[in-house]
């Protein structure tokens, strides 16, 4: 489709695919696949030049080593592709693999904070505080699943009141060194959009993990968040690039999705997370208990979806700090 291919990660950086839970394995010979009318040729994706993951390492085998707190910022401009369900879950699968877990919500609509059973109406003091007040982080967070500092309503003024400060791209970045030692993971669940919570979420971050949902126009903002991306290497933090690419609410029954899958690893390579997020009621379900899915059905597909990820994600970290440990001997 003339779509640039991305420089791969390091040689032998993927960890084999675990096998998938059995109650998500879909039999393709019987299952009948979803077409509508013949759709035309969809026009090629201009696919960004993302920049090096960063290399700040971290090991699943001895959590209790600790290391280099890793600030992951999960981002896209568009809404809906489950940046709050893979942000939270994400998080409690790192928790029960041992891993010291902190929640941010810097999104003002509050989801994350209203995951854990918060109601972010009623919230005093919120990242809003944080970010705008100079209020230390350690006093807005809140014990639940993993640690989680919580957002209000007030969050969404928080670009207008930032607007005017000096060196306001750096205000999450600065509040986190309080508590940056605490944490081996600190997760950013950011707002649909790339306005300035985000750009302080990516100033922050040793890299970013981009939950796209398995359609074709949802592909095409990646190009966009990589622009951003590149203005925030230019001028505020060097390091911060793309680690990787969430496909969620996938559905192997229907053409489409596959067809998306198909895209997003001829566009990005390695870039692609092997997990697939499959596309179930138990992600809305969970929040109304105020839990995540690990929590809500923890024997689930669902839940073991997110669990594989984490690992995923650690075994793709340590064979890249490998693989750099290997070229400096």
């Amino acid at each position: 489709m003339g779509l640039i291919r991305l420089r791969p990660r390091p040689a032998g950086s993927r960890p084999a695919p675990a096998p998938e839970p059995d109650a998500e394995v879909l039999d393709r010979s019987a299952e009948p696949v979803v077409v509508s009318e013949p759709a035309p040729e969809p026009v090629p994706i201009a696919t960004p030049t993302f920049g090096a993951p960063a290399t700040e390492p971290t090991t699943a085998a001895a959590p209790t080593d600790r290391v280099a707190t890793r600030v992951i910022a999960f981002a896209n401009q568009k809404g809906g592709v489950a940046k709050t369900t893979t942000t939270l879950n994400l998080g409690v699968a790192f928790g029960e693999m041992g891993y010291r877990v902190l929640l941010i919500d810097l999104d003002p609509q509050g989801n994350l904070t209203m995951s854990q059973g918060l109601n972010p109406d009623v919230i005093e003091r919120s990242m809003f505080d944080v970010l705008v007040h100079k209020v230390p982080i350690s006093e807005i967070i809140e014990k639940r699943e993993v640690d989680l500092a919580v957002a209000s309503i007030d969050l969404a003024g928080a670009e207008l009141a930032l607007s005017s400060l000096i060196g306001r791209e750096r205000s999450l970045e600065k509040a986190l060194a309080e508590v940056r030692g605490s944490y081996d993971f600190v997760l950013v669940d950011t707002p649909p959009s790339l306005g300035l919570l985000t750009i302080n979420a990516f100033v922050a971050a040793t890299g970013v993990i981009v939950p796209v949902q398995c359609e074709y126009l949802s592909l095409r903002g990646l190009v966009q968040l990589e622009n951003t991306l590149a203005m925030v290497r230019e001028n505020l933090n060097p390091q911060v690039a793309v680690e990787g690419i969430v496909p969620t609410m996938f559905d192997g029954r229907t053409l489409h999705s596959r067809e998306a899958i198909e895209i997003l690893e001829e566009s990005f390579g390695e870039l692609v997370f092997r997990t697939r997020i499959r596309k179930t009621v138990r992600y809305a379900e969970a929040p109304v208990k105020g839990s995540s899915v690990l929590k809500y059905d923890p024997t689930g597909a669902a839940a073991e979806a997110y669990r594989e990820l984490a690992r995923e994600i650690v075994a793709v970290k340590e064979a890249q700090d490998g693989a750099q440990a290997r070229e400096h001997a």
